[in-house]
């Protein structure tokens, strides 16, 4: 392959000087037996939006059984389950009323035992999502406790009095307003970290913990695979409640006050303890806030989970904080930063590989710029999904390049969460305009639209009324129409998918990332013994030199373009074997 040392745009510094020899991650993996959690990606499924078999508008149990074997050709392992549990939907399913039954809306226990018996016929496991750190107002326990403040629960929630007729803290919930919400009953206030109908669990309570454990052994008997935590950084509350530093609204984020609190671990361990010891199953937990250095303390053998969520390259627009109105742009050297350190902090243990989720917006319109071909970056981020160290996590819709669906009015959110922020824009002097905008771009419903089926009405998923609209693009951005195009994003996944489940530089080998001062490339390299595999992503939307001497006795493997320039075009990808 001839390669130039540089054209149009070329890099100014030389190679030696764009590699940083300290980059380079090992992982006690290779030499190691590898785990079924490590060899597979994982696909996450937002039940509500999946598949409706009965004409309610709301997708269900039986809707997921019915698509295991689309599920099964993208090569996963496992599907993790956004809650399924009994609950009022406030926060739809995460306000959970009966940790140990099935909601109506999505089936029975019946259901969801054939739902993982015909998984586990196809290799793939079910991973059920556990919201620990709170529940429903509706669920009994807080019923009871709520009643008197000498009842059996009384002291099963966060309760206390307030200081002057006022709550007792100036703590604002993550979703808006205060954290406190006072309660006729006991003439008390309760803590909810998130919205006022999820108040917070006393983990310092023994019978609590006891309690939780006791609803996912629940699950573990009936075979499911393993576990998602919600939340958990939030379980453990300080000793002491007091006002934090105060925002220009005279209020503070809960979570700045709560988050990753001194002595969690200890709960943590006892759950590991209670719960996962003894069982071959794969854990990861929601864990915002846990910096990458701190990694090692929660995940692996000495550690709580199997891995971690955290959310450093996700949240890369928020530095103050996940206030949707004051994002800031954001440099592809942080971003690409806060995915290296993460790669360094689990080089002895795992990762989990994401850039979508239930509660963020699409990624083809959160990491690229204005005017970029969506097509293309959802292949591109497919490229690093797939070629990062740990296991991918893959959420519906993604793997046909969903994009964001930007409702034209506040009244279209069903989100909870979108609802709040749009709120707290507005009474930061935003327009209505203006505070719809942002509520566009990160709402969680842009991940919460339907999955589009085929190009019938509703998209083939439902032959009722959707509980939220369907995408206007679901005619062409779909499953009939991408599985029959060779050149789709789903066809895309689904090569890439099984090359790295069969490639042991990919799964065991180490990660070094190159140009890490670039800002318009994302270059990184995996090496195991004496293979190499590169993989070059161009986030800019114009050709971009690359130094010859990286790619010097290359050969293209993989790319979102059919052929091949000695530069990379607009959000090009490539994976090279060198």
């Amino acid at each position: 392959m001839n390669r130039r040392n540089f054209i149009k745009g070329a890099i100014a510094l030389t190679v030696a000087a764009m590699i940083n020899p300290t980059e380079l991650f090992g992982t006690a993996t290779a030499a190691t037996a590898l785990k079924w959690w490590q060899k597979k990606s994982v696909y996450q499924i937002y039940p509500k939006s999946f598949l409706d078999t009965t004409g309610s508008g709301t997708g269900d149990l039986r809707g997921i059984t019915r698509r295991l074997d689309y599920i099964a050709s993208l090569g996963v392992g496992a599907i993790w389950l956004t809650p399924v549990y009994v609950s009022p939907m406030v926060d739809n399913g995460y306000d959970i009323a009966d940790y140990t039954a099935i909601d109506p809306r999505f089936g029975t226990l019946a259901d969801f035992d054939e739902l993982v018996a015909e998984a586990k016929a196809r290799d793939i496991r079910i991973i059920m999502d556990l919201v620990f750190n709170h529940t429903s107002d509706k669920h009994p326990w807080f019923i009871e406790s709520k009643s008197s403040r000498d009842n059996p629960k009384a002291d099963w929630y966060i309760w206390r009095d307030g200081k002057k007729n006022s709550a007792p803290t100036n703590w604002r919930s993550i979703f808006g307003g205060s954290a406190w919400q006072w309660c006729d009953e006991r003439q008390q206030f309760y803590l909810h970290s998130f919205a006022t109908a999820q108040p917070d669990l006393n983990w310092e309570n023994p019978a609590v913990r006891r309690a939780l454990y006791d609803a996912a052994n629940f699950w573990l008997n009936r075979g499911v695979g393993g576990f998602r935590i919600d939340a958990i950084v939030y379980i453990k509350k300080p000793r002491n409640f007091v006002d934090g530093p105060a925002d220009a609204d005279g209020t503070c984020s809960v979570h700045n006050m709560t988050a990753a609190t001194p002595g969690i671990l200890d709960f943590l361990h006892e759950f590991r303890r209670e719960v996962f010891d003894g069982h071959d199953i794969f854990t990861v937990a929601e864990a915002n806030s846990v910096k990458p250095e701190d990694l090692p303390a929660w995940v692996g053998e000495r550690g709580v989970f199997n891995a971690l969520f955290e959310f450093s390259h996700v949240n890369i627009m928020f530095p103050h904080g996940e206030v949707w109105h004051r994002a800031e742009l954001f440099k592809l050297s942080d971003f690409k930063r806060a995915l290296s350190d993460s790669q360094r902090a689990t080089r002895d243990s795992w990762y989990p590989i994401y850039f979508e989720n239930h509660d963020k917006p699409r990624s083809v319109d959160n990491f690229f710029p204005h005017g970029t071909d969506k097509i293309l970056a959802a292949k591109a981020l497919a490229t690093i999904l797939f070629t990062l160290r740990g296991t991918p996590f893959i959420y519906q819709g993604q793997e046909l390049g969903f994009a964001n669906a930007a409702f034209d009015s506040i009244d279209a959110y069903d989100d909870i969460s979108s609802r709040g922020q749009y709120d707290l824009a507005r009474a930061d002097g935003l327009s209505d305009k203006e505070a719809l905008r942002f509520v566009q771009k990160f709402s969680r419903d842009n991940a919460r639209t339907p999955m589009q089926w085929d190009s019938s009405p509703n998209a083939g998923f439902t032959d009722g009324k959707p509980w939220l609209p369907v995408h206007d693009d679901f005619a062409t951005v779909n499953a009939d129409v991408e599985s029959r195009d060779e050149n789709s994003v789903l066809n895309f996944y689904r090569r890439l998918s099984d090359f790295r489940n069969s490639s042991d530089v990919l799964i065991r080998g180490d990660y070094r990332e190159l140009l890490p001062a670039s800002e318009e490339l994302y270059v990184f390299e995996r090496t195991l013994a004496d293979k190499k595999i590169c993989t070059a992503v161009n986030f800019t939307t114009h050709d971009v030199a690359i130094p010859a001497k990286i790619f010097d006795g290359a050969r293209k493997i993989f790319g979102n373009y059919p052929d091949e320039k000695n530069f990379l075009r607009p959000t090009e990808a490539i994976i090279y074997e060198l």
